[in-house]
């Protein structure tokens, strides 16, 4: 084998474990949203990637039991998709002023050690 085909195997590779990184944090903050947004009387929407829309960095689907928040991973800081995310559960429960506000500031304290990760991860980059 020449280095350089081992080399190419070891990016490839690398670029795959980032993604399946990449979507397990998406899953983890998913799960906690969903568990702090049910936790205060807010019903949880489901959490998707990447959106049916092609060209969209969200979309919201709402279905006869709840509602379906979709979001792109692919190509975008993961602070813009928890953004997203967050945005997704007030816009599913239709939140605004106060209510909205509170609700943002809640859901962000609990993905808040995934921003952390996500800084630090774009200044070593």
């Amino acid at each position: 084998m020449v280095s350089g085909e081992v080399a190419s195997i070891d990016k490839r590779s690398a670029v795959h474990g980032g993604a399946r990184a990449r979507y397990a944090e998406f899953a983890w903050a998913a799960r906690v949203l969903a568990n702090q947004a049910h936790r205060h009387g807010l019903k949880p929407p489901g959490f998707r990637t990447p959106p049916r829309i092609v060209g969209v960095d969200r979309s919201l689907r709402r279905i006869k039991d709840g509602v379906v928040v979709s979001v792109a991973l692919r190509d975008r800081p993961f602070l813009a998709v928890l953004s997203d995310m967050v945005e997704g559960v007030v816009a599913a429960n239709r939140l605004v002023g106060r209510e909205a506000e509170t609700a943002r500031t809640v859901l962000w304290s609990c993905v808040e050690t995934l921003m952390i990760a996500d800084e630090a991860q774009t200044r070593v980059a």
